[in-house]
């Protein structure tokens, strides 16, 4: 196969150095996998798309698996997805064993990001197999899908349907291209900035600004002086022993299961599938009253599932166009980069990237294990860095980064800039990041295929009585919305199933 000579030292080199840059982000509260994305993405240009992949997919799995180590050590989820990992861990840190939480949680790790691994190599092809069948008017209706379960899994569904729309609408500003059917003028854009916005908001440069500028100002603003994070020291309490496994593999598979499974889902999040498989193994377990007080099956739980998200969320990316989460969306501004178009024809034309995507994955999954279960003494110790010393370091990588994106064109610092206080404005209004900028991303693509419906149909009704797919699509649209509605309104009123 050709792609194994593409497999040189440089990329195995750069899925080492991604995994284990990663692992310090992840390993910092506040500094997730997401913004270890963001700001290392420029990077990426001067690599190729294999090396680029390997730093990414790297820099993503040693992000996500990096957040259980404050999670242990200080009880401050590093990353979203390692929320669940603090009921257990910290407990058990408590106690002196520290270590022992954190390589069992790196073991359930390896699991989870093998297996998610297995589930997107045999998944997605055949995802995107059904999805090359799609009209215009399938491909519209799969991004509303996309969007309508994003917003009904926010805090508030009208909330998340309000910045799903701001995110399209930021999307549209600049040229409608004749490419797209459009019709060449500038729109959204004041008559005095028309030359200047021409082409709109650059992908990466707004994703740089709210994944990364955004997090540094909203720490900035609670007071970054002198601030090292202390917490409990590893100890040498009890030694970690892989019998601690016996017994755990329904645990293992069922949490990687539901990590897949929710990755795959649209924004969805780590945080969620975290709490599902923290949920399903208390009350599968036969010892639940432990959990909560440094139970080893809950670390495995949460840390099997969130790792699985890693794999779960490339499914619909590379089968569909669409981001799994806020992380697999920056993904998308690195295929741009490289000038590849990521949906249903990707893994087929591009057979060779695909099989790159699968090693890369597999390769910091196993640079994941072996750096953290054998140096996780050392690795521990970032926690203790003071982010004022670290932050101005990141704020010039991304200004260095917004510039050099477009070979030095200044307008794209100030969109950085822009999108890093908007951000910042944003999030203290309530606006929520993951719906915006996965509009962002799709606004373009639902307009184009939305208006190509139009032209080649005539009129509205196509959306509703083109193909029995169509149809299942505004089902599950539909149920999207209504189901959090209603649990939303049944939580309210507790009592209303026992009125009357």
């Amino acid at each position: 196969m050709d792609f194994l000579s593409q497999l040189t030292p440089m990329f195995f080199l750069l899925v080492l150095l991604g995994t284990l840059v990663g692992i310090i982000f992840g390993s910092i509260p506040g500094m997730t996998a997401t913004m270890a994305v963001a700001v290392c993405l420029p990077l990426t240009y001067a690599l190729g798309m294999n090396g680029a992949l390997a730093l990414l997919l790297g820099l993503y799995v040693g992000g996500i698996a990096g957040g259980m180590v404050p999670a242990v050590l200080l009880n401050l989820p590093g990353t979203p997805s390692s929320i669940c990992t603090t009921f257990d861990g910290y407990p058990m840190a408590q106690a002196g064993n520290g270590e022992k939480a954190l390589k069992i949680g790196v073991v359930a790790s390896l699991f989870g990001g093998l297996f998610s691994a297995a589930a997107l190599f045999y998944l997605a092809p055949v995802l995107a197999e059904f999805a090359i069948k799609f009209s215009y008017v399938e491909k519209f209706l799969v991004i509303l899908l996309a969007l309508s379960v994003i917003a009904s899994l926010s805090k508030s569904l009208l909330m998340g349907l309000f910045s799903g729309v701001l995110g399209i609408w930021l999307s549209l500003v600049g040229v409608y291209p004749i490419t797209s059917g459009g019709n060449g003028e500038v729109r959204l854009v004041p008559s005095f900035l028309e030359e200047t916005m021409y082409s709109g908001f650059t992908l990466l440069p707004v994703l740089i600004g709210i994944f990364g500028l955004a997090v540094i100002f909203g720490d900035a603003a609670k007071g970054l002086k002198g601030e090292a994070s202390e917490g409990i020291k590893l100890g040498r309490g009890e030694k970690f022993s892989f019998n601690i496994f016996k017994g755990k593999l329904v645990n293992l598979v069922r949490s990687s299961s539901i990590g897949t499974f929710v990755g795959i889902l649209p924004g969805v999040g780590g945080s969620t599938c975290s709490i599902l498989s923290y949920t399903q193994e208390k009350n599968f377990s036969r010892d639940s009253s432990q959990m909560g007080k440094g139970a080893p099956q809950g670390i495995v739980a949460s840390e099997a599932s969130n790792n699985a998200l890693t794999g779960g969320a490339l499914v619909p990316l590379l089968s569909l166009g669409i981001p799994g989460d806020s992380t697999t969306a920056i993904l998308i501004g690195a295929f741009t980069l490289q000038g590849i178009q990521v949906g249903p024809l990707f893994i087929n034309s591009n057979l060779d990237t695909w099989y790159i995507i699968i090693t890369a994955l597999v390769a910091a999954n196993v640079v994941m294990f072996f750096a953290m279960f054998f140096a996780i003494r050392h690795i521990a110790r970032v926690v203790e860095v003071p982010k004022h010393l670290l932050y101005p370091v990141i704020i010039m990588m991304c200004v260095v980064g917004a510039y050099a994106i477009n070979y030095g064109v200044m307008f794209d610092v100030w969109v950085l800039l822009l999108f890093g206080v908007l951000g910042y404005v944003l999030a203290k209004l309530g606006i929520e990041m993951v719906p915006l900028i996965i509009g962002f991303i799709l606004g373009g693509p639902a307009e184009v295929y939305f208006v190509k419906s139009i032209e080649s149909f005539g009129n509205l009704t196509v959306f509703f009585t083109k193909s029995p797919i169509a149809i299942v699509l505004w089902v599950l649209i539909a149920i999207s919305i209504a189901f959090p509605v209603y649990m939303r309104m049944h939580s309210r009123n507790p009592h209303a199933a026992h009125s009357g």
